[in-house]
């Protein structure tokens, strides 16, 4: 009797044979709120199991998305207080970036009822995913079953399934809990921490952040969406053991509450900071002017455009990839298509990295 083969699972994979170039590339997105929601919906285009349109010939790519779930406003807010479940709001948003088919099913997800005793402001994706998760007893379960409802091209996985609580110390040493009452804040931010400090993140995480070839912090707010994923325990070092290329997209406009004034070697350097070691490699940042009104307009919500400092960025030992990345339109946006391709070509040099890594040591040499 032949003996039936046994399916290893994606992540697997690259434990247990050399990757080539052909082989589909796999990144690893660290993130939350609109930001990384933007970012996977340019990459979904190059992914695997779907039919949809390519932005650009070249390999496939694998994506796993890691999710902060520290949100306690809104429609999240309010399911995190009366079902103590954790915030769907970032993990649907991700999931419809995701989806095969963004129209009915995207649009479902996202609908926002305007009235009705309990339910005006609600989300239906968050509804879904809270009585899932209800129905399941696991939220990540929820999150995987809700995936294959949308058949989303790639993983998304909670930075933790501990209820987390984020706090912030301000300049002065006050201290701010939670994620919308610090976003709120028009405060210096100068340090941010998850209670319960020893939260831990699954292992399926770990697995992908070690099997990457590309691995990305942002774009997204740096305070509450991208900072608190790395705050996990085992994040960080895992991400500094990984042989992937490290990469940190920077946002295009200051947050007022969060980062006015911020330089993209600010926002790396707060990175940094609450990493507790240097973690990236390149900084990707947008070179193009918004056009006069549009700018005129976000000044007096008190936000600018990000300035790139090169000669910070170079100090601090980071590569800077810069190039027009802003998306046509009054709202200041990264063009997701741009920013795939950007991505592609580094995983595809994460991945030749790897694989000369492997033939040295093979052969002996010392890296």
């Amino acid at each position: 009797m032949k003996a039936k083969a046994r399916r290893v699972p994606p992540n697997a994979a690259s434990h247990l044979r050399v990757e080539t170039p052909e082989d589909p590339l796999r990144i690893v997105a660290l993130g939350g709120g609109t930001g990384l929601a933007a970012l996977l919906k340019g990459l979904k285009h190059f992914s695997m199991g779907g039919a949809g349109q390519v932005i650009s010939a070249g390999p496939l790519l694998d994506l796993t998305a890691v999710v902060t779930v520290s949100d306690d406003g809104g429609s999240s807010g309010r399911l995190r207080k009366d079902f103590d479940i954790l915030a769907p709001g970032d993990i649907r948003n991700c999931m419809v970036a995701l989806a095969e088919d963004e129209a009915l099913l995207g649009h479902l997800f996202q609908y926002r009822f305007s009235n009705g005793r309990g339910l005006q402001g609600h989300n239906f994706g968050n509804l879904f995913l809270a009585a899932l998760t209800h129905v399941t007893g696991d939220f990540h379960q929820a999150i995987q079953l809700s995936s294959e409802v949308l058949a989303i091209r790639g993983r998304i996985y909670p930075s933790t399934l501990t209820n987390v609580r984020l706090s912030a110390r301000m300049r002065g040493g006050r201290v701010v809990k939670g994620e919308s009452r610090i976003s709120g804040s028009h405060s210096v931010i100068e340090e941010i921490w998850l209670d319960p400090p020893d939260c831990q993140p699954l292992k399926e995480t770990l697995a992908a952040i070690a099997a990457a070839d590309l691995i990305t912090l942002g774009p997204g707010s740096l305070y509450t969406s991208v900072i608190p994923n790395l705050l996990v325990r085992g994040i960080t070092p895992a991400i500094a053991k990984s042989p992937a290329l490290k990469v940190y997209v920077s946002n295009l406009m200051w947050q007022p509450g969060e980062t006015i004034g911020y330089t993209a070697a600010d926002h790396l350097r707060t990175v940094h900071q609450h990493a507790g070691m240097p973690l990236v490699e390149y900084v990707i940042a947008n070179s193009r002017k918004a056009p006069p009104a549009v700018r005129r307009r976000y000044e007096r919500q008190q936000a600018n455009q990000v300035e790139i400092d090169t000669a910070a960025l170079k100090k601090m030992g980071v590569e800077l990839i810069s190039a027009n990345l802003l998306a046509k339109g009054d709202i200041v946006r990264h063009d997701s298509a741009r920013l795939a391709q950007l991505l592609a070509g580094l995983a595809r040099q994460g991945r030749l990295r790897k694989i000369s890594a492997s033939v040295k040591q093979g052969a002996g040499i010392k890296t």
